[in-house]
């Protein structure tokens, strides 16, 4: 944690070289940089810990989880005597500070604001490093406070942060109580449930009823610290926090429970920076259930406690915040330079949340774990086909991630409750990962998705074999990887009525992108007998997908184009699948028809993007992506990411990410926030170079 820069007690150079870098940043940020989203990360960790802002300004609205429902973060700011509100629409007698420029990194999310004759900037940064999964897996978001005289006088000024109970319940219903603690650096101030029934709670739309949010902050800022649901009024009236703490508790947040408060008096000099920091956290206990047995968070596997986690957090923020700046930096210029300003910015909006989407857990080895949430879908934990789309990030960043999410599938398919000959569709409803819930669970397979969930399951184990260089995974999990090979001979070219991963548009025979699917997954499991040394089976079946791609270029061509379903004519898909070809070095498919496909959907684009299929107006955000991949010729990417770039700016659904929207009014269809905005990744994958870059630094 940082201080002022005319302090003399900084015990380290380093952390004056930080301040001098922030100071540059914030120095030459221009005014009108006011970057547009649907929704801004602030605090992005988990499904239970992941709060936004879903307005353009940052005072706009009060602060919510993904889900939409109110986890209040309010801030104020008392200069010179007068109280501004820069943070949550709360209270309104408080006047809003001038908004005066956003900018969203991965890493990281700027605002500035001025009033008064001073600048404020507000950033929160999460320190999402992907390589470093001790980091990664701490669930801890810096909220830093820069304040500067922008007139060249000196001000008084006090900083305020106060954080709802809401942040702790799934209902405003529920009960809380709430504490102090004190570590060797830190104050800290924590909420959580009366009842704390750990893991108990499976569903969608649902917000953490058990464990504890931590605000903590350094010891030595002259802060004072209040629990009371009286903060914001106390602070507004006099600048000051309430003397005593409510111990009225338990009590429910809509009955006035306590909210947590911090504020720092500062003054603040001309020609200075002035530095303070607190730090947000949340403790589960508990992230997920793995068949019975409850795993802890991947931070806690080694007995860590909160106290241990948040030194260590306030001790590592200088080192940090310095290499974040510098991996924002590399992955925004790396996305410029193959998809443009408006594909980084969609990598800006997509890392967080992509973590945010996923439960981090420690197995009892001590291996991580990633369990995916499909977030307002159906709740479910670890779906195949959610995996399918998010991977790209993974094998781009660190693979290892990707195994530990495909680990669990595997194992699950080898157990004797498992008895279909495909792969499964999940692992229950988060954060209950106990055995398959969807299309019938593990009883019907009408409403599964056979050919789908099975080429995935192929094609992902063999990427991953690719980036890590062995064959561990494939030698370990063969029975089932081949038993899924033989389901996909012999049902694969010409799928029967059944759902693929874009379920939302109902059952679909012979469904031409997903036999292309089917067919990469047989030439990927080829290629993964190939590196066990089964020479013999990796010949059949590399024949057998080859003899395949040649009867599906003749049951799938319609004139100028390919279409949707092969007994169909005039219709057509995005081949999004088809990016496998080239990105496993399979050559399946001549290159023709992957332009023939780009010259024809170039014809079909709408205000916002181009549609999934010729059935509707709607598309999927992590498609299009993947289809802009099939083509090297940069006009052609510029042209499909362009609509794009318009409905990120322009659409008037105020929500974390969507995947599926409407391309002709923008709005969102459904689903939000969910993991599988990774795919958007794969453009950056594609590029051999880039992709040997980012994977060197995983462990």
């Amino acid at each position: 944690m940082t201080r002022d820069t005319t302090d003399s007690s900084l015990p380290f150079c380093s952390e004056y070289l930080l301040l001098a870098l922030i100071a540059l940043f914030f120095g030459t940020l221009p005014v009108s940089a006011q970057q547009q989203a649907p929704a801004v990360p602030l605090v992005a960790h988990s499904p239970y810990f992941s709060i936004w802002s879903f307005s353009d300004t940052l005072n706009g609205t009060n602060t919510r989880h993904w889900t939409g429902s109110e986890q209040r973060l309010s801030g104020l700011l008392r200069l010179d005597g007068k109280t501004y509100r820069y943070m949550g629409a709360d209270p309104q007698n408080a006047p809003a500070m001038k908004q005066v420029s956003l900018r969203i990194s991965p890493l990281h999310t700027d605002y500035a604001f001025e009033e008064g004759g001073a600048r404020l900037q507000v950033t929160f940064f999460t320190p999402a490093l992907p390589s470093e999964l001790n980091i990664l897996s701490r669930p801890v978001t810096y909220l830093t406070w820069t304040l500067r005289s922008t007139d060249g006088r000196p001000h008084s000024a006090t900083l305020l942060l106060d954080v709802s109970s809401l942040v702790a319940v799934n209902s405003p219903d529920q009960e809380v109580t709430w504490g102090r603690a004190q570590t060797s650096r830190l104050d800290i101030l924590k909420v959580g449930s009366r009842d704390q029934q750990v893991l108990h709670r499976a569903g969608d739309d649902l917000r953490i009823d058990w464990g504890y949010f931590y605000l903590a902050v350094r010891k030595g800022d002259n802060a004072a610290t209040a629990t009371s649901s009286d903060a914001i009024s106390a602070f507004v009236e006099s600048g000051i926090l309430p003397a005593d703490d409510d111990l009225d508790m338990p009590r429910q947040p809509r009955d006035g429970a306590a909210h947590l408060a911090v504020a720092i008096p500062v003054d603040i000099s001309p020609n200075q920076n002035l530095i303070r920091q607190v730090l947000l956290a949340y403790d589960e206990l508990y992230s997920v259930e793995y068949f019975g047995r409850k795993l802890r968070p991947y931070w806690r596997r080694d007995g860590k406690t909160p106290a241990t986690m948040l030194n260590d957090a306030e001790m590592q923020y200088p080192d940090l915040e310095k290499r974040a700046r510098h991996f924002d930096d590399e992955l925004t210029a790396d996305m410029e330079r193959v998809g443009g300003t408006a594909y980084a910015e969609l990598g800006a909006l997509a890392y967080r949340q992509t973590f945010a989407a996923h439960g981090f857990a420690a197995d009892f080895d001590g291996t991580a774990l990633l369990f995916p949430k499909e977030n307002f879908s159906n709740g479910c934990i670890s779906t195949v086909d959610v995996l399918y789309p998010s991977a790209p990030f993974f094998l781009l960043f660190n693979p290892s991630l990707l195994e530990g999410q495909l680990k669990q599938i595997l194992e699950y398919a080898s157990l004797p409750r498992w008895k279909f000959p495909f792969a499964p569709h999940d692992l229950g409803t988060y954060p209950l990962a106990n055995g398959q819930v969807y299309g019938g669970g593990e009883r019907i397979e009408e409403d599964q998705m056979p050919v789908e969930e099975s080429g995935n399951m192929l094609i992902l184990v063999d990427a991953l074999a690719q980036a890590q260089g062995n064959f561990h995974l494939a030698e370990k999990f063969w029975p089932q990887l081949t038993k899924w090979a033989e389901y996909l001979r012999t049902k694969g070219l010409n799928p029967e009525n059944q759902l693929s991963t874009d379920d939302f548009a109902g059952h679909l025979a012979h469904n031409a992108n997903l036999s292309i699917k089917a067919i990469e997954g047989l030439a990927a499991y080829s290629q993964l007998a190939a590196g066990l040394g089964k020479s013999g089976i990796a010949k059949q079946y590399d024949d057998i997908a080859r003899e395949m791609a040649l009867q599906w270029q003749g049951m799938a061509k319609d004139r100028d184009h390919y279409r949707l379903a092969f007994d169909k004519p005039g219709t057509w898909s995005q081949k999004y699948n088809l990016v496998w070809d080239q990105l496993l070095d399979l050559h399946l498919f001549p290159a023709s028809l992957r332009q023939t496909e780009m010259a024809f959907y170039l014809q079909h684009l709408h205000s916002y993007g181009l549609p999934l299929d010729n059935r509707a107006d709607y598309t999927k955000l992590d498609w299009e992506i993947w289809t802009a991949t099939l083509t090297d010729d940069r006009s052609q990417v510029d042209l499909l990411l362009a609509p794009i770039g318009r409905w990120i700016h322009e659409t008037s659904s105020r929500v974390p990410l969507t995947d599926w929207y409407d391309t002709t009014i923008g709005k969102k269809v459904g689903f939000q926030a969910r993991s599988v905005v990774a795919g958007i990744f794969i453009k950056v994958l594609a590029d051999k170079n880039l992709a040997a870059k980012w994977r060197s630094f995983a462990p």
